[in-house]
């Protein structure tokens, strides 16, 4: 029983010793890896078509209730300032201003009137021939009639007023772009009848895909050319950006002033408007890239000769993240390769095969 636990003891050693062994030579797990290889994403060019629209347009109507009589100018017709472009009947608004006018008349005379008792009373008043309670009453008289004047001559010019707005003058010089009524049709207070614009001051309309709307800013340069003839062109810059984007498209309205366009660009002309919406091409990786902890943002750089990964620091640009990716400012160049997935699972010197490649 001895002899075989001597035996057992012996054998011991060996067998842990084959088990190191065993362990020891256990290769190590290689990593799958996805990987990308940092380029350069060149200045992006934004070319759309677009609109020529007039800056300023108005919508014109008359400011009171009527039958529309006369409407002189059609779409395209050239106004100038102060020029009658419509006019409703008239005869309701000629009414009231008569009956104002008779009202004055009216109340003139019953001031004449007062303005007379008045000064009989204080004659007798003088004289002591009458009491003080009637001089007062006539003055009081006096001063109503003098109050009910005044009344009739504002009515008279609120008359007068409204008469001028049975016409729809020009505010400016420009051109029609657009009639709402026509002879006959009764039309309410405020409801357009026409739209004036001024030709000389015209923009270029476009649409913007709202991630591009996102690299534009006010003034930025455009180049503007008729679609009939491309060779026909004008500069611009950017003059207003919507605040918000379409909830259907998703896009946002640009509006582009043209700096001295030619006659060819007419209201309403087709035009393609094309920009550099980066100044410069950058660095933009995946943001699935990116290691973000409390030392900061980096990635995993693939050495391709030893199949490893290592932990590098980079800086990323401020306000650059897009549905594309991050821009990196510092910390990567062009030609290297980075993870792009699976980065919070990798260590340092980690050995990686490279399974596949994304596009940058």
């Amino acid at each position: 029983m001895n002899r075989g636990l001597m035996i057992l003891t012996a054998a011991l050693p060996l067998a842990l010793a084959g088990c190191d062994e065993k362990k020891a030579e256990a290769p190590e797990v290689v990593r799958p890896l996805l990987s990308q290889t940092v380029a350069l994403r060149p200045a992006a060019t934004l070319r759309l078509p677009g609109l020529v629209e007039p800056r300023i347009s108005t919508d014109l109507g008359f400011r009171v209730l009527g039958r529309v009589v006369a409407r002189d100018v059609s779409v395209g017709d050239l106004v100038t300032k102060d020029e009658v472009l419509a006019a409703i009947d008239p005869l309701a608004l000629e009414l009231a201003v008569r009956s104002a006018q008779a009202e004055i008349a009216n109340a003139q005379a019953q001031l004449t009137n007062a303005a007379a008792t008045a000064t009989r009373q204080r004659t007798l008043a003088e004289s002591k021939s009458d009491s003080e309670a009637s001089l007062e009453t006539a003055e009081q008289a006096e001063k109503t009639a003098r109050a009910t004047l005044a009344k009739a001559e504002a009515n008279l010019a609120k008359a007068r007023e409204q008469l001028s707005y049975a016409q729809i003058h020009a505010e400016f010089d420009g051109v029609v772009t657009a009639t709402a009524v026509e002879v006959g049709q009764v039309v309410s207070p405020g409801q357009t009848v026409l739209t004036i614009a001024r030709p000389e001051l015209r923009d270029a309309v476009i649409d913007v895909p709202e991630m591009e709307a996102r690299r534009l800013s006010i003034g930025a340069p455009f180049e503007v050319m008729l679609q009939l003839d491309p060779s026909v062109r004008v500069s611009g810059e950017v003059r207003e950006i919507a605040p918000e984007a379409d909830t259907t498209t998703r896009t946002q309205r640009i509006k582009i002033a043209l700096v001295n366009p030619s006659d060819a660009f007419r209201l309403g002309s087709i035009v393609t408007v094309a920009s550099t919406t980066d100044a410069s091409p950058t660095l933009v990786v995946p943001a699935s890239a990116i290691l973000a902890d409390k030392d900061g943002s980096a990635v995993w750089l693939v050495d391709e000769a030893a199949q490893t990964v290592s932990r590098h620091k980079v800086t990323l640009a401020q306000g650059a993240a897009d549905g594309n990716g991050v821009v990196v400012s510092a910390g990567l160049e062009p030609g290297q390769r980075i993870a792009v997935a699976g980065v919070h699972q990798l260590k340092e010197g980690q050995k990686v095969k490279i399974v596949r490649e994304t596009t940058p």
